[in-house]
């Protein structure tokens, strides 16, 4: 187990700065989750870490080493990429013990080794199949023990989950989570799938057109996000989003009305907001409340509803609301598309926005954060 540093890390193809200073502290044993959408520099990232790209400029630690100059076989990293690579013509045995047979390892150790990982993954029984005799699932089990069996001290995996279907992503994730519990060691996996980050990791990166936009655990992020980017991404379906003006200001409080002239007051930092400000207030789906409860009521009609057994998501549209508003219920619901449908919002579990996307900070205590 070791450490991972990055210090003011920037990567840039020509004119193209695709990481921007970057500044990064990954602790022994953490599980860290890298994500953003498509695009943002998360795999780039990634790739530095591994060696597989040079930073341009910054400096990059693995323990108390400086890797900026390091090859990558003497990092002590371990990478899985998106896709399996594995050979087709050899068993699983050989797939798995291929590089340390290529580093002239001793057979017994060798041996040893491979079935370690093989016991830990569950693939003891399957060691004599070629990869066309297993599934999605297996084949990734079998990319992820080649990565075990050289031991690195650093983790690596880059979106190892997208190519399989829905149900072995669930599947692959708890597994996941299982070998880094038991492994102990630093792991760093770069996914677009915020529900990934938020199951997996201990810690999670959000990164926006190359920069870190904010750190933390999962739950703070989800309950207190830094700014508007990181709200609408972290959570599913995304927080909902309205324009309000800021109508009397307090230290600890800032009342704001919303389009239909309704008013109340939010709990949230007030020393930087100014009356008369306009401002967005965003609010998560599963917070919003049935119609009659709440601090203020707004209704709209209904274009989508979600009907999905253990839960059901409606789709709004409201005045002055460019995008659809949506309300989550942990249950069934008894709503179809064109019905004028009533929601409650507590202040309690809404957020404020400046125009620049700055979040006031909540002031609320959440349960377990």
């Amino acid at each position: 187990m070791t450490s991972v540093t990055l210090r003011k890390v920037c990567k840039a193809y020509g004119d193209n700065l695709i990481s921007k200073d970057v500044d990064l502290e990954i602790q022994d044993g953490e599980f860290v989750v890298f994500v953003g959408p498509s695009g943002c520099g998360k795999s780039t990232l990634l790739r530095c870490i591994a060696g597989l790209e040079d930073i341009t400029s910054g400096e990059l630690f693995i323990g108390d080493t400086k890797m900026n100059d390091v090859p990558p076989s003497e990092r002590g990293v371990g990478m899985v990429f998106q896709s399996y690579a594995l050979y087709p013509h050899l068993n699983l045995f050989d797939n798995m013990s291929f590089g340390l047979k290529l580093a002239k390892e001793d057979k017994a150790k060798i041996k040893s080794r491979v079935d370690h990982a093989a016991d830990i993954l569950q693939l003891g029984h399957l060691l004599e199949r070629k990869p066309k005799a297993l599934s999605g699932g297996q084949r990734q089990r079998v990319a992820i023990g080649r990565t075990l069996v050289a031991q690195p001290e650093v983790f690596l995996l880059d979106e190892p989950l997208s190519n399989l279907d829905a149900a072995l992503r669930v599947q692959m994730r708890i597994e996941l989570a299982k070998l880094h519990k038991k492994l102990g060691c630093t792991m760093i996996y770069v996914t677009h799938d915020q529900v990934e980050a938020m199951t997996m990791a201990d810690k999670i990166v959000v990164l926006d057109g190359g920069s870190v936009s904010q750190v933390g655990k999962p739950l703070e992020l989800y309950h207190y996000p830094e700014n508007r980017f990181v709200a609408g991404f972290i959570g599913s379906p995304k927080m909902n989003f309205i324009n309000v003006q800021v109508k009397e200001v307090e230290a600890e409080r800032v009342k704001v009305e919303l389009a239909s002239q309704a008013s109340f007051w939010i709990q949230v930092d007030g020393t930087d907001v100014q009356a008369g400000a306009r401002m967005s207030l965003g609010v998560r789906p599963e917070h919003l409340l049935p119609s009659g409860e709440g601090d203020v009521v707004i209704q709209g009609k209904v274009q989508v509803v979600e009907k999905l057994g253990n839960e059901t998501q409606v789709y709004l549209s409201l005045d002055n609301v460019d995008a659809d508003f949506i309300y989550r219920e942990n249950d069934t619901l008894d709503v179809d598309s064109g019905d004028t449908f009533q929601i409650g919002i507590p202040a309690h579990r809404c957020h404020l926005f400046h125009s620049d996307g700055r979040a006031c900070k909540r002031l609320f205590k959440e349960r377990g954060v």
